[in-house]
């Protein structure tokens, strides 16, 4: 059994919660002998599919992360020769990244995981008190409204809390 970390470290916990799940989404890659695929890697894949070659910017709104993400894990892509990079018709600043042969090639396998992750996702979900993605989006959301960092900056500056003063 795995342990559990302390449950007031939340970082500590969500990062843990992560490698449990890609851990093993990973595993199944690999005994599918897809050992350069990623889990990391199917949002981008889906978003590709559904909206053609993507700038990084356009690519990182598409799948919800940041500029530096989405640079990284195309990047990767890349060297896995799942990914092109080349530059725009209509902006020679920008690079557009698209699917390659390859990718197209392990689209029956990559779906098929990722169908099987939905539905594995939703039995969890049955187990637990709310549908964690329901969960993590009130969080980002919450987050959004107030930044997590003034939540701690205001907690930091309350009498009695043990901070300096």
């Amino acid at each position: 059994m795995t342990a559990i970390p302390d449950p007031a470290a939340v970082g500590t916990l969500l990062r843990h919660v992560l490698e449990l799940l890609d851990g093993d989404v990973s595993k199944i890659y690999e005994e599918q002998g897809l050992t350069e695929y990623r889990p990391r890697f199917s949002p981008v894949v889906r978003a590709l599919l559904a909206e053609g070659p993507l700038s990084v910017r356009d690519l990182a709104a598409a799948v919800g992360v940041t500029h530096s993400a989405a640079s990284q894990t195309a990047a990767q892509m890349a060297r896995a020769d799942l990914v092109t990079h080349t530059p725009d018709p209509l902006d020679a600043r920008r690079r557009l990244i698209d699917l390659t042969p390859k990718a197209h090639a392990l689209l029956p396998r990559i779906e098929a995981e990722w169908e099987a992750t939905v539905t594995a996702m939703t039995e969890l979900d049955t187990e637990l008190s709310m549908p964690l993605a329901e969960l993590l989006r009130e969080v980002a959301e919450a987050v959004g409204r107030r930044p997590f960092r003034e939540r701690v900056a205001a907690a930091y500056r309350e009498p009695g809390s043990g901070a300096p003063s």
